[in-house]
């Protein structure tokens, strides 16, 4: 065969092997985009399923969209109330996936700057509109959430399982010490109203001085408490052995920088309905606004870190669910508190450190008898009982006590000639 007769054959071939390239290379694209599609499913699945509270994902869209159309303001309350659940769990997982990849005191910065973001942005709204007793009530709320129903769930259901567990009794003597401190921020500003109160010429002026001055020295010493948590004394509040509950990676760094930015986002728009629904709710349920905020919105922001301390102290691994227990109670008292008040500095709004009496005895009960019960660094299921208000020895306050109580305290008691109404 001449040369010029196979080079003719061979450019009859080269098409239908052209074609084959292309079909293969088509095939291999159609392959990759599979697979892709495949390790995205499992990386979604895998991150939902950290925490049951995502089942109720389905009901954020749900809220939005009648919030949008501003329909029935106690369904869209609810809905708002439901959505933010998942929403605040998201928040959690994607603050521990991205504290994963930036190291140990970053990641711990991470967890203690957004660890109760979703409270923060509900007060916030709440702060902006004039809704200072819903802040207030929520912040308290907060701090006894988890400071006598979570830390007396960890006890009960942990001794439930062992008879009797162990903590770090330094870590939790250091913490409940600090809120102690914290109590004392309340109760001084409470002093100082009580006193102006009788003066020929009243002002609230003078609390809300000392509020800003005493809420700048609290983050101050928030500042040193996390210095010493995660760099100078972080062996105090880590379980024997460094085990400190770490699950795998699921998300890599910029996914859980993405999904926090976009939970962060939605449950800003759902923290909006839900507060400018509140009167509503107030109105047409009979609740009163320190119900709500001290009950319901905690409720909210705390449901997954609930749920994780109590599973880890049934795991017996009782310094990681003290130190949530403690530590997001603490957050909120030196952190977000005085956060919100120099907020309120910079707005024009009236938010003080100045709490109804009422509240602030209340506080300092529930401070006074958490240290109590920590301070020998056993716990057992007749402790955690005493906190949730299961067993009445003592007759101290518990939670479920409180809890009643601010259901019948009335929003009447809050006016005074002082202050803000």
């Amino acid at each position: 065969m001449s040369i010029s007769r196979r080079q003719q054959l061979q450019d009859e071939e080269s098409p239908i092997l052209n074609g084959n390239q292309h079909v293969g290379e088509h095939t291999s694209l159609l392959t990759k985009g599979r697979r892709q599609a495949g390790s995205a499913w499992n990386t979604t699945y895998n991150f939902l399923s950290l925490n049951y509270c995502n089942v109720l994902l389905p009901i954020v869209p749900i809220a939005l969209i009648v919030g949008k159309l501003n329909v029935n303001p106690i369904a869209i309350f609810v809905l708002n109330f439901l959505a933010i659940i998942p929403l605040a769990s998201l928040l959690s997982d994607a603050t521990e996936e991205l504290a994963e990849h930036v190291g140990h005191t970053l990641g711990g910065l991470l967890n203690a700057t957004f660890g109760n973001a979703t409270e923060l942005i509900i007060s916030i709204f709440a702060l902006i509109k004039g809704e200072i007793r819903i802040v207030q009530a929520s912040m308290l709320g907060s701090i006894l959430s988890n400071l006598l129903l979570v830390l007396g769930m960890c006890f009960f259901f942990g001794g439930i399982r062992h008879k009797e567990q162990t903590f770090n009794n330094t870590a939790a003597s250091t913490m409940a010490s600090l809120m102690a401190v914290a109590s004392a921020s309340l109760i001084i500003p409470a002093a100082l109203y009580q006193t102006l109160a009788f003066t020929k010429e009243p002002s609230f002026d003078s609390v809300l001085q000392l509020s800003h001055y005493t809420a700048i020295v609290i983050l101050i010493l928030y500042l040193m408490y996390i210095y010493f948590q995660f760099y100078s004394h972080h062996h105090f509040f880590t379980e024997p052995g460094g085990d400190e509950h770490q699950h795998p990676e699921v998300l890599t760094r910029n996914q859980a920088a993405a999904v926090l930015l976009l939970a962060t986002v939605v449950v800003s728009f759902c923290a909006d309905n839900l507060v400018d629904t509140i009167d509503n709710l107030v109105d047409a349920a009979g609740l009163s606004k320190t119900f709500i905020g001290l009950i319901l919105i905690p409720i909210v922001g705390n449901a997954a870190e609930h749920v994780s301390s109590v599973v880890v102290a049934m795991e017996n691994k009782m310094n990681l669910a003290v130190n949530i227990a403690l530590g997001s109670g603490l957050q909120i008292a030196l952190l977000v508190t005085p956060l919100l008040v120099i907020l309120g500095w910079i707005i024009g709004q009236p938010m003080s450190l100045y709490f109804q009496t009422f509240e602030t005895v209340v506080f300092f009960v529930s401070v006074l008898v958490a240290n109590y019960l920590i301070q020998d660094g056993k716990s057992n299921y007749l402790e955690g009982a005493m906190l949730l208000g299961i067993s009445q020895v003592k007759q101290l306050y518990r939670y479920f006590i409180i809890a009643v109580s601010f259901y019948v305290y009335p929003d009447s008691a809050v006016g005074n000639s002082l202050g803000p109404q």
